[in-house]
């Protein structure tokens, strides 16, 4: 992430779960970005994992225990899981060829309509976006994260929502409209008025 507010940059001993718990309510709720994200933060049904792995490997392993896991809990308890992992897949292009690996081992697990898995990343870039475009910003993070979600969750809440289909361009003009700065305002808590 390019400011240097950032929460992920100088500030090694920050929690990353708090961290990401404050983009979830300021930025991805406080901004409308996901309109199906309050229900579940206000119901407590968010998992939140610190991931330790340093590898690709390791983050796989871990990915299908989360996945077996979200898969067998109710969804009263657990409706989606984030796995944050501060320590391997920092670079984008590193993270963007994983998610090729977090589809296999659903398909492994046979999870395929059951569960997805949802990319967010600090220098998350749309294919022939530029990097600093403020439209990235719809899907960047303090961590790199995997965001696991029920697929039956996604549909109701999908189902339940008038237009779904303009969410990506009204997310979009969201970030045009406050641009970069704003993002990072909204981030740190200021007020954007």
């Amino acid at each position: 992430m390019t400011d240097p507010a950032s929460p992920a940059e100088g500030h090694p001993a920050e929690d990353p779960i708090a961290a990401t718990r404050t983009w979830l309510e300021r930025i991805v709720i406080g901004l409308n970005l996901c309109p199906f994200a309050k229900a579940v933060y206000v119901k407590e049904q968010v998992r939140y994992v610190l991931s330790d792995a340093t590898t690709p490997e390791a983050l796989v392993e871990e990915l299908a225990e989360e996945l077996v896991l979200l898969r067998d809990a109710p969804a009263e308890e657990i409706d989606t899981t984030l796995i944050i992992h501060p320590q391997v897949l920092t670079d984008f292009l590193d993270y963007n060829d994983f998610l090729d690996n977090a589809d296999a081992a659903i398909d492994a697990l046979d999870l395929q309509g059951i569960l997805q898995v949802a990319s967010f990343h600090p220098d998350y870039q749309f294919d022939g976006v530029a990097a600093d475009d403020a439209s990235n910003y719809t899907n960047r993070a303090p961590y790199p994260t995997l965001h696991l979600l029920r697929e039956d969750s996604v549909a109701r809440a999908v189902d339940a929502f008038p237009a779904p289909d303009v969410i990506v361009d009204r997310n979009i003009q969201t970030l045009d409209r406050i641009g970069v700065q704003g993002w990072w305002r909204r981030l740190r808590g200021e007020d954007l008025s």
